[in-house]
């Protein structure tokens, strides 16, 4: 009988990956670095390799595995396709029928890593008890995952859940890594906040302890908690841009929860105060009353959601 399940999180550097029971209880986790030289041709057999190891050493036949979820980053059709992954060296190919054929034919789901995320978030994280779900991923860059009806939307390509690249702002005049200008992207991020902070610092001769020493979305938030006035001005420019960029997103998706992880949301439900006022001065009527919570996985989230692939 299939009582466990593999859950694999493809990153830049190092692929996490999970052994789970049907229920959901992680028994296992561990890491492999991610192969990216030569176009990355190495990161499927190193995975197909690590899980059979796994596998042996818990005198686990492949009949009691009920398959393996995987999720990448790069955009992935329900199919398995992957749409180059850049950040892998991967052009196109299907991640699902060549990772089951390394696996002797066991069953393989795949998708997005930050839908995957959002996923694991839904089924055993922050958005516990709720199917109508919008996880939102606050580092370097803002990602996004969104689950309607219990499912991953992933659109017409995979590209489906890109939320930091919602235009926000019209004036911008310094490019997103995607290319375009104004994208959420910019200053709902870490380094977005940051680039928020330095601009606020040169614009305005206020006294602020963001002045004597690093600026990072982390200095700015402790800086906000100790009541600093500057500070407080950058926290309410990202809470204008994010909750603007959520009240679009809730008018289309109409979610219960919104989950909020990534670095960012280490300083924790004071993001909050700053993200709501804007959300519920922009977003239609029939969709405000959604709860904003922080999502509880951390690092795991990806393998979870993974694992749920395969269980769904």
């Amino acid at each position: 009988m299939a009582n466990y399940v593999f859950g694999v999180d493809v990153g830049g550097t190092s692929v996490k990956m999970g052994l789970f029971d049907k229920d959901g209880n992680v028994l296992d986790k561990w890491e492999i670095p991610t192969r990216t030289a030569d176009g990355g041709k190495n990161i499927l057999p190193d995975i197909a390799a690590s899980i059979k190891e796994k596998m042996a050493e818990k005198s686990l036949a492949k009949e009691e595995v009920a398959g393996v979820g995987i999720g990448v980053p790069g955009p992935v059709e329900k199919s398995g396709v992957v749409h180059k992954a850049v950040n892998l060296g991967w052009s196109e190919l299907n991640m699902k029928e060549e990772l089951a054929a390394l696996l002797d034919g066991m069953r393989v789901e795949g998708g997005n890593d930050a839908n995957v995320a959002a996923l694991g978030e839904m089924w055993k994280g922050g958005g516990q008890g709720h199917k109508n779900l919008v996880a939102v991923t606050l580092g370097t860059g803002v990602g996004g995952g969104i689950i309607v009806n219990g499912e991953i939307m992933t659109g017409a390509t995979g590209a489906g859940g890109e939320i930091g690249h919602i235009h926000v702002e019209d004036d911008e005049t310094e490019a997103c890594g995607c290319g375009n200008y104004g994208c959420l992207e910019e200053y709902a991020s870490a380094t977005g906040i940051t680039r928020l902070a330095n601009r606020t610092l040169q614009k305005s001769d206020k006294d602020s302890v963001l002045r004597n020493g690093e600026v990072s979305a982390k200095t700015v938030f402790d800086a906000v908690k100790a009541g600093d006035e500057l500070a407080i001005e950058i926290a309410q420019q990202f809470g204008e841009y994010l909750g603007k960029g959520l009240g679009v997103i809730a008018g289309i998706i109409n979610p219960e929860i919104f989950v909020i992880g990534g670095g960012v949301s280490k300083a924790g439900e004071v993001l909050f105060d700053y993200i709501k006022p804007s959300f519920e001065r922009t977003a239609f009527h029939g969709s405000k009353d959604v709860i904003f919570a922080l999502a509880t996985l951390g690092n795991d989230a990806g393998i979870y959601g993974a694992a749920r692939l395969v269980l769904s």
